[in-house]
Formats: C-alpha cells, sequence, structure tokens
C-alpha cells in the first residue's frame, strides 16, 4: 500500500512538473499568434499622422513600423511623460509605465518608449524591474511642459520640442530654455543628411537589435518615430547601427537620433477601445508583452 501511495504521489509531482514547464510554452506560442502580421500597410491614423508596416526580408527578415508627423498640422503637439516630486529617498524620477498605459493617461493619439533608463534588471518572465509604477531614473534629458525634471548628462544627446513644433538636436545633451518638451537618446545616427559612423565602442560589436529612432526632414515640418522589432527568429531579427543609418539616407532623414532599444522597443496608437501596440514588442522573453519604462514620447493630434 505504501508503495502504491509514493508511486502515485510521484506521478502526481511529474504531471505537476510538467504542467509548469508547458505554461510558458503556451504563454509563448499564444503570444506569437498575436503579432502583426508580415504584410505590408500605409494608413492614415490621424490627420496628419500616417502609418507605415513593412515586412522585409533583406538582410534578415524584418518588421518596421513607422510614423510620418506632419508638423504644420493644426493640433498636432508633442507631449513627455511627467516626472513625480520627491518620488523615493534615493531621489529617482518618475514611475514605470508601459506605452499603452502613457497614451491612455494622458488622452494622446500615439505614444513611443523614448529614454534609457535605470535600475533595470530582466533575469527570467517574473523576476524583472522595473514593474509598473516602481520607481525609475531616465538617462538624459527629460522636460515635460516645460520642466526639466530629468537635467543634461554627458554622452545622452537630445532631441528638443520648441514651440509652433520646431525641433532641434542636441548633441551637447542641453536643449534650449524655450524648450517645451525634450527626451534623450545616446547615438546619433545621422547628420546633416549622412549617415553617422558607429562609435568605436560600438562598430567592433555592432549586432542586428530592436531598435526606435527619431528622425527629421531637411525643412523640419516632416518628423518621423521608426522602430524596428527585433529578438524574434524569422519574424523580425533587428537591424544593425550601420543598417539603420542607411534606412534613415533612403527615407531622407536630415537628423536622427537612437532612442532605448531591445525590449523597451514599442509603437502604440489610440482607439475607441483603448490604446493598442502596433509593433510587436517583446519583454522577458515573451512576445507582445509591454516592458514597463521610464520615459514616453507621445502626440496629441486631432480625432477622426
Amino acid at each position: 500500500m505504501l508503495q502504491r501511495d509514493r508511486a502515485n504521489f510521484r506521478k502526481i509531482v511529474s504531471l505537476f512538473v510538467l504542467v509548469l514547464l508547458m505554461i510558458p510554452i503556451a504563454l509563448y506560442s499564444r503570444s506569437q499568434f498575436s503579432r502583426p502580421p508580415r504584410t505590408d500597410e500605409m494608413r492614415s491614423l490621424f490627420p496628419g499622422i500616417v502609418y507605415e508596416r513593412k515586412a522585409l526580408s533583406d538582410p534578415r527578415p524584418l518588421m518596421v513600423h513607422q510614423i510620418a508627423i506632419d508638423l504644420a498640422t493644426p493640433g498636432i503637439r508633442p507631449f513627455v511623460t511627467p516626472g513625480v516630486v520627491a518620488l523615493s529617498p534615493r531621489g529617482l524620477e518618475t514611475v514605470a509605465r508601459t506605452v499603452t498605459e502613457f497614451v491612455d493617461e494622458f488622452d494622446l493619439q500615439i505614444g513611443i518608449n523614448a529614454n534609457f533608463f535605470n535600475p533595470f534588471r530582466e533575469e527570467t518572465p517574473w523576476d524583472f524591474y522595473p514593474h509598473i509604477g516602481q520607481s525609475v531614473n531616465n538617462l538624459g534629458q527629460v522636460t515635460s511642459n516645460g520642466n526639466t525634471y530629468s537635467p543634461p548628462q554627458a554622452g545622452w544627446s537630445t532631441v528638443c520640442f520648441l514651440p509652433q513644433n520646431r525641433v532641434r538636436f542636441e548633441q551637447s545633451g542641453f536643449c534650449p530654455k524655450e524648450t517645451e518638451q525634450a527626451v534623450a537618446g545616446n547615438d546619433f545616427l545621422m547628420k546633416d543628411g549622412k549617415p553617422v559612423p558607429p562609435p568605436p565602442h560600438i562598430a567592433p560589436k555592432d549586432k542586428p537589435y530592436s531598435r526606435t529612432v527619431i528622425a527629421i526632414d531637411k525643412s523640419g515640418k516632416t518628423l518621423w518615430l521608426i522602430l524596428v522589432d527585433g529578438k524574434q527568429l524569422q519574424y523580425s531579427e533587428g537591424l544593425t547601427y550601420v543598417e539603420m543609418s542607411e534606412y534613415l539616407e533612403r527615407l531622407g532623414a536630415e537628423t536622427a537620433l537612437n532612442l532605448d532599444g531591445g525590449g523597451s522597443v514599442t509603437l502604440a496608437v489610440q482607439t475607441p477601445t483603448g490604446a493598442k501596440v502596433l509593433n510587436a514588442p517583446i519583454q522577458s522573453r515573451i512576445p507582445m508583452r509591454e516592458r514597463p519604462i521610464a520615459a514616453q514620447l507621445g502626440f496629441f493630434a486631432p480625432k477622426n
């Protein structure tokens, strides 16, 4: 009798372990099927905002998501995640939220991820930091509605939004005094209409990666938000620094700045039922799972 009970117990334990192992596989498989299809698409989201999805196969499987914003369109207005005063004893600046939460919370029409940030940790699908609502710190300048709550830092270039939707890219990291909104990235990909070579610390290890890039044309009237999905074999495997610069040159970008990439790469749009993701983010190895991040850049636009 005792031997039979032990055998039954071992079977139950084995079944329990098998179920635990199958849960992440099931979640991963389900999330794969919810990704945007590998088909091209172009549509107007709102007056002055056009979305284009490109399913490419060269130099490897790629999904590129491109927003073109006509800055001269009445009602188009940028907005950046606000800070939180005295958030924590360590002086961290804001709370982590996803891009869809950002779009919904501030009633925006579109939003993307922006600054690199810390602290950050990603060990397993359940062991990561930050979770939604946890305190975080931006790298480089962040200005929201004229309030600069994350100061400029060496090595973090900025894109500055001035009155009348004027846009300036500052390699120094310091925006003009009249700046209303600002976010920061690490490296310029385009300057004066020409690709910028990778910095020495990047060139030897320039590998395909998920990327978020902000760019502007020579007239200063068209702003592009370009997101490249990555880390997803045979679906979208990312672009190298050099390949991203070449893409921007073909697009006609005058200046372009690399924002936070990897699992942070997210594009969200407002819909009648709330904000929805347009790309395929991958957080803690799970496709279509959004990463909570420190700063987002969004835009108000006339509603259809």
